[in-house]
């Protein structure tokens, strides 16, 4: 009887010690940056290399999430020991739930802009899916410290990858919400990854002051669907209820338009998606996201600060873009410059939304510039003519 109840002692002692002994080497093994898994895959052309990758990250309030993502290479005829110049890829809006991701598109390699160009020029490229995208989770759709830090990690975790052969240096570049999740990037990148070296930020189209963005894109339609899309993520990770918005009825339709769409590449709308969209037209017809809480405080808090992004900044904006206005985009790039900040911006005349990136000869001026942030020369500054 002694017996046990001093083995049953020893045991309730010893548990405790046994639990704190394994917290460390789950921490580490679940720290921010961790590649936990690489998975070749199929697609592109015979000159690149896939694997669709899982790695660890941590949002905003430093919790652990594991996410998911792509890296493509290009395939090497004679393998080097050197260094690979990385380009973080960030992508724009392909929906707000799960199954969106990228990287669980066969349209990846397709919907990537320049991404045969970015391989022959050598770059490695890592494409982050970002957090609820790949992974069970609410998305942080436009949502700039969650963002950036599972852009940041994606670079680190390449970095683990033997064949990859990622350096520490690196470009971001993106369109869209990707423009935003660049310029986030950027902020972020020396406080939160000081190990890696971030040598240049390109943003196409990217929404910037996020309140004057809800209200200014002329594409109502388009400007709906993007409401519903960050209604329906902004409620899901911060516990919002839709109700501020809309009543009911349009909150479902809402909840349904987020949940059931996914942005694919020549793909018409369905009539469902038609009728909601128009729904939620007519909901917000006299009601500003940009100015009604709790709204209204997400979107600033998750604006960028033109004096925010150091270092080589190029901004790219078409000017016929109806989805971010260009003049929203002109006012961001003219305060950076009233900041003395060197600023390479490129207006394409008469370019729509997608232009700014998958434009060939913006994109080429774009990887010309990021080649001369590798090769070390001095940032051209366009803020004379701007």
């Amino acid at each position: 009887m002694l017996r046990t109840l001093l083995s049953a002692i020893l045991l309730l002692i010893a548990l405790p010690a046994t639990a704190l002994a394994q917290r460390p080497a789950q921490r580490q093994a679940e720290s921010p940056g961790t590649l936990i898994s690489a998975e070749p895959v199929s697609g592109g052309t015979d000159a690149m290399r896939s694997w669709r990758i899982a790695y660890w990250t941590s949002d905003a309030q430093g919790r652990a999430i594991r996410v998911t993502g792509m890296i493509v290479a290009p395939r090497d005829r004679v393998p080097s020991p050197a260094p690979r110049r990385v380009i973080a890829w960030t992508h724009g809006t392909w929906g707000v739930v799960e199954r969106c991701a990228p990287s669980l598109s066969p349209d990846f390699w397709q919907a990537t802009p320049a991404l045969a160009e970015m391989i022959a020029r050598g770059y490695l490229v890592v494409a982050p899916d970002y957090p609820g995208l790949g992974s069970p989770m609410a998305h942080p759709y436009l949502i700039g410290i969650d963002t950036a830090r599972a852009v940041l990690d994606a670079v680190r975790a390449a970095r683990s990858l033997r064949e990859a052969r990622a350096g520490a240096d690196f470009a971001v570049w993106g369109e869209s919400q990707g423009g935003h999740a660049a310029l986030w990037t950027g902020a972020e990148a020396a406080r939160y990854a000081p190990e890696l070296r971030l040598l240049g930020t390109a943003a196409a189209a990217a929404p910037t002051a996020r309140a004057a963005n809800l209200r200014s894109g002329i594409d109502a339609n388009v400007r709906a669907m993007l409401a519903a899309y960050a209604a329906y993520s902004w409620s899901r990770h911060f516990g919002h209820p839709l109700s501020s918005l809309f009543n009911k009825t349009n909150a479902g339709v809402a909840t349904r338009l987020a949940r059931n769409n996914c942005v694919e590449l020549g793909k018409k709308p369905r009539l469902g998606t038609i009728l909601g969209i128009a729904a939620i037209r007519g909901a917000l017809r006299s009601k500003d996201m940009g100015s009604t809480p709790p709204w209204a405080g997400i979107a600033r808090a998750n604006s960028v600060a033109p004096g925010a992004v150091p270092g080589p900044l190029l901004i790219a904006q078409g000017s016929a873009d109806t989805v971010v206005a260009p003049a929203v985009t002109l006012a961001f790039a003219r305060q950076r410059c009233r900041a003395g900040a060197p600023l390479r911006y490129i207006s394409l005349p008469g370019g729509d939304h997608g232009a700014a990136a998958r434009d060939a000869g913006a994109a080429r001026t774009t990887l010309d510039w990021i080649d001369a942030r590798f090769a070390g020369q001095r940032p051209p500054n366009d803020c004379g003519r701007i």
